[in-house]
């Protein structure tokens, strides 16, 4: 028998972190599968919270519109001691500003972002396979093979990389003998039930503590009649299933009867894990989102650090297969592990707050979006490479607002939009730069703009109110690089073209003999430049 043709990439577990990674491959050309086990599509409320960088990237990846649609700014707090509920604002909710065009954190069920993202990947001519179980992980320095059983019997698939997105208990990282270093805290656990509700008011997420850490919370969840429900059990305390049972429950924490249970959509028993993979990956394997690295739920890290995982992985894979040094894969654990090893830290310090009923664990702000993240000091951005009076290489760019050549107004982020590379000339002497700039036939396209502070001047844009000067502090001629994810790969205020050139040899494919990371076709919409 015919061994199977060989796909690009096999992606285990179709969650926000699977999926997100599967678009951005599939954008790029790339011949990609998504399997999952799960017979049908998650439907619980779980990780309810889209942080501000997070919402730029569905923004990219063509899913946001359905994830506004779905959601809705979190309502205050409504802290209740007795009968009394005291209003607390958990998020200082803040107005778009020319750099920072989703500035709150967005609530937003679960199952309502996969469904976005599920539905972009239709668009884009692929869909999950629900009901594929992976059974068996094997690899060779040219492919991956993977067993997974379905309704049909076992198949088995043949991939030159593979990526598991399979969750906390993740079927790959066990395969690759990965330690999952960390804690469980077994007497630490929490219910959580989505449920429709009466009795409530829905413009607060009600909050009701207790001593020992005793603690019941409910979340409205947006477009429809739910709640999200976090109950916290007590070591010994076997958790209540039947709503009858729920409702008592709640009552008795609670001591208002007039909340009423009717209906159980989901429910779940959490375990505050905190565990980091030490390593990301292993030979042609990666792990992404709950697979390398766990959370508690306090301040909505988890789904966001696994879908910025992915979003960092795609466009590392998409040059290697399209011939770049597959060194390029290794900046992936480097940038991604130690973002995670603070997310973890985060999250825990507030969760141990609100066993604390300490006011400081309520409050969210400018770590939790996620913004000011930074590869700075990585490998693809060293310590003491360029910056301007407001960014360092490996920080995230900023959204601006300009005027194109024909006068419209647009956003930068408008024109960073796709899987492309995008060089920025600030000044005529860049601009000049830029032209010269060598840019590879294979791999990812290069989007050349240049701009100056005029409209009319003839140049791509124009930057009249200043907005990309004051975000990127541009005191002069500067040519920028930004990668695919959205992060600046190399600033240059002087020397622009051979500083730049030296840049962009890290992470791009180069003229050398073909390998197998390589794929044997020609990806669309490689090779260009514009």
């Amino acid at each position: 028998m015919n061994s199977p043709q060989a796909i690009d990439v096999l992606i285990i577990g179709a969650g926000p972190s699977g999926s997100a990674l599967a678009i951005d491959l599939v954008r790029r050309g790339l011949d990609v599968r998504i399997v999952d086990r799960s017979p049908q599509a998650f439907d619980g409320s779980r990780a309810k919270g889209i942080q501000p960088r997070s919402l730029e990237i569905l923004e990219d990846l063509g899913a946001l519109d359905d994830v506004l649609a779905g959601g809705d700014l979190y309502p205050k707090l409504g802290i209740h001691a007795g009968p009394i509920g005291v209003p607390w604002k958990m998020f200082p909710h803040k107005e778009a500003t020319p750099d920072v065009p989703y500035p709150n954190t967005w609530l937003i069920p679960q199952f309502r972002t996969d469904r976005a993202l599920h539905a972009r990947l239709g668009e884009l001519g692929r869909e999950v396979e629900f009901g594929k179980e992976l059974t068996e992980l094997t690899q060779d320095e040219d492919t991956v093979v993977a067993k997974v059983v379905g309704a049909d019997g076992v198949e088995e698939i043949v991939a030159r990389y593979a990526v598991g997105a399979d969750g906390g208990s993740s079927v790959v990282r066990k395969q690759l003998d990965i330690g999952f270093a960390g804690t469980t805290d077994d007497a630490d656990r929490v219910l959580i039930v989505d449920a429709s509700v009466s009795g409530l008011a829905r413009n607060r997420w009600h909050m009701w503590p207790g001593l020992g850490g005793k603690l019941i919370g409910a979340c409205p969840l947006p477009g429809s009649d739910m709640f999200q429900w976090m109950i916290r059990l007590t070591p010994d305390e076997e958790p209540p299933q039947e709503i009858g049972a729920i409702v008592d429950r709640i009552h008795s924490h609670t001591r208002n009867r007039h909340i009423q249970l009717h209906e159980i959509h989901w429910t779940s028993v959490f375990r505050p894990n905190i565990r980091l993979a030490q390593h990301y990956g292993r030979g042609r394997v990666f792990l992404v989102g709950d697979a390398a690295h766990v959370h508690t739920p306090a301040g909505a890290q988890g789904l966001n650090t696994g879908m910025q995982d992915g979003y960092n992985l795609g466009w590392k894979l998409g040059q290697v297969l399209a011939g770049a040094d597959p060194a390029l894969l290794d900046t992936y654990e480097a940038e991604r592990q130690p973002i995670a090893a603070g997310v973890l830290g985060l999250s825990t310090e507030k969760w141990g707050g609100l066993a604390k009923l300490d006011p400081s664990s309520m409050k969210r702000g400018k770590d939790e979006q996620q913004l000011a993240l930074t590869y700075y000091g990585g490998p693809l951005a060293p310590a003491g490479s360029g910056g301007t009076s407001t960014l360092h290489v490996g920080d995230r760019a900023p959204d601006a607002r300009l005027l194109g050549a024909d006068g419209a107004e647009t956003r930068l982020f408008d024109l960073l939009k796709g899987p492309h590379f995008t060089a920025i000339a600030y000044g005529p002497g860049a601009a000049r730069d830029l032209e010269l700039l060598d840019w590879p036939t294979a791999g990812a396209r290069l989007k050349r703009l240049t701009g100056g502070s005029a409209a009319g001047d003839g140049r791509t844009f124009s930057d009249p109110k200043n907005t990309l000067r004051s975000a990127y502090g541009l005191t002069g001629d500067t040519l920028l690089l930004i990668r695919p994810d959205g992060y600046i790969g190399h600033i240059a205020t002087r020397d622009f073209l051979t500083t730049t050139q030296t840049a962009v040899r890290a992470m791009t494919p180069q003229a050398r003999s073909r390998t197998m990371s390589q794929p044997s076709h020609t990806h669309p919409g490689s090779g260009a430049t514009e």
